[in-house]
């Protein structure tokens, strides 16, 4: 899984990694992608990062976010 790969090496709580997982499982969902070798789940995931880096912690409005930042694919 593309996420857990990004944030193996990072000082990450359990619980926040578990919003960022949470966040871009919804977010893959919304796309509909289920291929986590398809190169579009890693943008996904940087952007749900770096949108959790900005602040924002609730998975929900993350995953809102990165559908809006990504637009109609």
């Amino acid at each position: 899984m593309t996420i857990h790969r990004l944030v193996r090496n990072t000082p990450l709580e359990p619980e926040d990694i578990e919003r960022l997982v949470a966040a871009y499982e919804k977010t893959l969902r919304a796309f509909r992608l289920v291929d986590r070798d398809d190169p579009l789940t890693e943008m996904i995931a940087k952007k749900v990062i770096e949108i959790y880096r900005m602040g924002v912690c609730d998975p929900a409005q993350i995953c809102e976010l990165t559908l809006k930042a990504f637009g109609d694919l």
